[in-house]
């Protein structure tokens, strides 16, 4: 009788504890959530500073304990930033806009994006100037938008074109016996390319450097209309090195002057007639900036589809048919939403998730307009579930195309045999097999290409229907080729270019209202456990810890690794090893 009322008193005693513990979570996050309301002062300059990365979409953690206690990643989201610069135009209280980012943490598209709503911003009458000690290639690009832009005297700025470096790998596989067995269909389907040999092929130099030169030329024409510079000369500085220090950057008309940090505040102050007040981007998103009010009831949804396609779930991180399909179920089951604008940011990624999603679009669009928004990439799935839009726009340098598919498994068999290790394999039935530990038969081979064939001829034919454009055409400009948004119009695979408030704008136009209010979708959750998996109180991320170890170049390395490590099924992806500088 003791023993049970011992028992009974231990289990009371453990509900009691986790209750309490709970009681003392909730609390601290209280304390540490109650934040001081963010206070717009008059004369206020809102500074950029881009370094935190940039996601298309960003929402607000749902999880207040984690979002109180800082477990989840810092980023800004690139809508809020678009909103938060809308309304500065008109906002009373700013003066003007202060670019000063180090880094800028965002693709090429998103950085475009921004720079053309800084470009709207200056309609204001508003000012926009910029400083920094060093620039970066692509903060340069942004900066230049400014009215004037400073520079440290000891500082430089990097501008030297673009270019992109591919690691090859088929002499390390052939000399310790690791390698990748590769089924692909598409001449341009280089995210493979690298396991299959040892140096560039001509159909991917011919791609790369189109789509490089695409960008470039997108890059340079805007510089040199807000720099007043022709475009001749803009080379001729990046061939020569023109800019690096700040008296060349100033002879050749980069900058307008070398200054230092108390030098430019002083002359925010002088422009705004008065002592100027800085308020950071965050803060002024935080304020409710960075949302545009509306009453309307009629409603056009944005669904956001960012990262590697997977089959599964999806998160926050990469996309799945199961969040993305929910989110494009409700949004075609709300009434009040009357048009759906899909803002893709992707590489691609499995073949199957993509049909799926691509299936639940085709039933929605029967029912509601649909317009597909491109981000820094479209492409290969990233497309494959953009082409029945009823409108594709692109931004001009958005990264999409990519029609093409493959496969790919590793194989050690070359490396075990070198060790002295046999594999040897009992089965019932005859049907084609794969091990890692023996070379690939053809049997296996000839069913996995069959596979690939079939998938191939599937994506070229949902484009075909979606583009209205024969299988010929579509097979002709596909072959796993990567176009910018520039290219891509040329080709009949995107409708226009602009912004995501452009495609916004012809949603509302294909659902014939002028009133409405953007709503967002999906809502994403973070698994509590999950965020506090490396320390309980902390909200450094695996990520930032393997970043700091290894520097951004080879993180990037082993990310790239850890993807087509984790690869399963049939891919539709671009090639994952692009990294322009």
């Amino acid at each position: 009788m003791k023993f049970l009322r011992n028992l009974l008193a231990s289990i009371l005693g453990f509900f009691i504890a986790i209750f309490l513990l709970f009681i003392f979570f909730i609390a601290i996050a209280s304390i540490i959530g109650a934040e001081e309301k963010v206070v717009i002062k008059s004369n206020s300059v809102l500074e950029l500073d881009l370094s935190t990365p940039v996601k298309d979409y960003a929402p607000k953690e749902d999880n207040p304990i984690a979002e109180a206690l800082e477990l989840t990643d810092e980023k800004l989201a690139l809508n809020k930033i678009i909103n938060a610069i809308e309304n500065a135009k008109t906002d009373e209280r700013i003066k003007g806009i202060s670019i000063k980012s180090t880094y800028i943490n965002a693709g090429i598209a998103q950085t475009q994006a921004i720079r053309n709503k800084i470009e709207e911003f200056k309609e204001s009458g508003k000012f926009v100037y910029a400083y920094n000690d060093i620039y970066t290639q692509k903060n340069y690009y942004l900066s230049s938008v400014a009215d004037s832009l400073f520079l440290n005297p000891i500082g430089a700025i990097d501008f030297r074109g673009l270019s992109t470096e591919i690691l090859y790998f088929k002499d390390f596989e052939d000399k310790y016996g690791i390698k990748m067995e590769v089924i692909r269909h598409g001449k341009y389907k280089s995210a493979v390319e690298p396991f299959l040999q040892n140096e560039m092929s001509e159909a991917n130099r011919e791609q790369t450097s189109s789509f490089l030169k695409s960008i470039w030329s997108e890059i340079t024409e805007d510089i040199s209309k807000s720099r007043n510079i022709s475009i001749e000369k803009l080379n001729a500085i990046a061939d020569n090195s023109g800019s690096r220090n700040a008296e060349l950057s100033k002879e050749n008309n980069l900058i307008d002057a070398s200054i230092y940090k108390d030098e430019y505040k002083k002359k925010l102050d002088h422009i705004s007639n008065g002592k100027t007040n800085t308020i950071s981007l965050e803060d002024y998103i935080s304020s409710g900036k960075g949302r545009i009010s509306s009453t309307s009831k009629n409603k056009i949804a944005v669904i956001y589809a960012q990262g590697d396609i997977m089959y599964g779930e999806g998160n926050e991180n990469y996309i799945g048919q199961g969040i993305i399909n929910k989110a494009i179920t409700k949004a075609r089951e709300d009434k009040s939403v009357k048009a759906i604008v899909l803002r893709v940011n992707s590489p691609g990624g499995s073949a199957l998730a993509s049909e799926l999603i691509w299936r639940e679009l085709e039933l929605t669009k029967k029912e509601k307009p649909i317009v597909v928004s491109m981000g820094n990439y479209a492409a290969s799935g990233g497309y494959y579930i953009a082409c029945n839009a009823n409108k594709i726009i692109a931004e001009p340098t958005t990264i999409t195309g990519s029609i093409g598919v493959f496969g790919a498994i590793p194989n050690f068999s070359q490396f075990t045999d070198n060790i002295g290790i046999n594999a040897e394999r009992v089965s019932t039935n005859n049907s084609p097999f794969y091990s890692v530990f023996e070379p690939m038969d053809k049997k296996f081979y000839d069913v996995t290409k069959e596979g690939i064939e079939q998938v191939y001829t599937t994506f070229v034919n949902r484009v075909s229907a979606g583009r209205n454009m024969s299988f010929e055409q579509v097979n002709e400009i596909a072959q796993g080729r990567v176009w910018t948004g520039k290219e891509a119009i040329e080709k009949g695979l995107v409708d226009q270019l602009g912004s995501l408030d452009d495609a916004i704008k012809v949603a509302a136009e294909l659902a014939e209202v002028e009133d409405y209010r953007v709503r967002n979708y999906p809502n994403y959750k973070t698994d509590l456990k999950e965020a506090l998996k490396l320390s309980p109180f902390s909200k450094v991320s695996k990520e930032e810890v393997l970043k700091e170890a290894l520097g951004n170049e080879n993180y990037q390395l082993y990310y790239n690794l850890q993807k087509m490590k984790n690869l399963k099924g049939i891919q539709a992806r671009i090639p994952f090893i692009f990294q322009i500088k």
